[in-house]
């Protein structure tokens, strides 16, 4: 096939019979077969045209038989084309716009504890697996020390002020007496204690560029070995990962097949190079972007779909996402304008005027 056929390649029946399958394959998440169109359709056809129809259909790559025998099932370019052209997105009830409205209700309660909150009202509302990407943090820093490993490297220890500890391994400069550790940790503490990584680094760079430094050359290398190893793992850090609702994605498990796509899945959403490129898909489009199946490069082994949005700060910078997780199957017409409208929410709570406790 040349290329991805659109609605206007379809012919009326073609169109009906397509949306009808995917209808009651959402529904049911079973094979459709003809018997069963028959008697959905609202034109009288006969079972062998509908199974031409299917056939069809099924040439131009939107569906596949799971079984010589079985009905038929929308592939995911086929659901890509049902997204993109047949499904008409609907607004929200009334409930559930004062649902996702209260989230913004919550004085007394910082930042991180909102969103889990949303991601904890996505997975109730829609039944599936509510995801958020928090923005990085960025705490006060508490306390520094070097510890020497002995061969050439040392252990860099950053406390900051809600006791949480960062360790990171760096190699030092060649020749370095044994004090010097101490003397490049002081003086780091005296100006990062009481301020974040990065409210101190464009004061201590112009310090050392400007040779105003308290310190001597070789206690500098550590220093600069130290800045280059935290700025440019925090320059990274995609924020933390919160998901919710994941009992819920058992719920579409039905062999041991499926089981250890959804062990895979829950792998994928642990590490930090995936929670990176979920904000990077949010940002590839205006507003919510759906991957379908192996259109998501996150999660492509896994046969999952997720229907997520950027949300901003008030300076207009993409801080975050935030969406639904869940089979192929999700009700697109009614979690799309849903993941849409609570990121507007987010976006409001991340205004300049909105205060969050620390």
């Amino acid at each position: 096939m040349a290329g991805s056929p659109g609605l206007a390649d379809l012919d009326a029946r073609s169109r009906e019979v397509f949306g009808l399958i995917v209808d009651a394959w959402m529904e049911t998440g079973e094979p459709v077969g003809s018997r069963t169109l028959a008697r959905k359709l609202g034109r009288p056809l006969s079972p062998a045209t509908i199974r031409n129809v299917m056939a069809d259909l099924q040439e131009l790559g939107l569906l596949f038989s799971p079984h010589a025998s079985a009905g038929r099932l929308p592939t995911d370019g086929g659901l890509r084309l049902f997204v993109d052209g047949i499904m008409q997105t609907g607004g929200l009830t009334e409930s559930e716009c004062a649902d996702i409205e209260a989230l913004s209700a919550g004085a007394g309660t910082t930042l991180e504890q909102s969103l889990e909150r949303a991601s904890r009202l996505l997975a109730g509302l829609t039944r599936h697996a509510g995801l958020v990407v928090a923005p990085k943090r960025a705490e006060r820093l508490n306390h520094i020390e070097f510890v020497n490993l002995g061969e050439g490297r040392a252990l860099a220890v950053l406390v900051d002020e809600a006791g949480q500890v960062e360790n990171r391994v760096l190699a030092l400069p060649p020749g370095l007496p044994a004090d010097a550790l101490q003397r490049a940790a002081n003086y780091l503490q005296s100006r990062l204690s009481g301020r974040t990584l990065e409210e101190a680094l464009l004061e201590i760079r112009a310090e050392l560029e400007n040779h105003r430094a308290e310190i001597d050359e070789l206690a500098q290398g550590v220093v600069e070995a130290g800045l280059a190893v935290w700025a440019g793992e925090r320059s990274q850090d995609g924020g933390r990962l919160i998901v919710t609702g994941r009992a819920r994605l058992l719920d579409d498990v039905h062999a041991v097949e499926d089981l250890e796509r959804l062990r895979g899945l829950f792998d994928a959403l642990e590490t930090r190079e995936n929670i990176l490129r979920l904000v990077e898909a949010a940002q590839t489009g205006e507003g919510v972007q759906i991957f379908i199946g192996a259109e998501n490069t996150v999660f492509r082994q896994t046969g999952m779909s997720m229907v997520v949005s950027p949300y901003r700060d008030g300076q207009e910078r993409v801080v975050g996402a935030i969406g639904v997780l869940g089979p192929t199957r999700l009700n697109y017409a009614r979690i799309v304008p849903m993941v849409d409208y609570t990121a507007r929410v987010i976006e409001r709570m991340l205004a300049p005027e909105r205060g969050w406790d620390e």
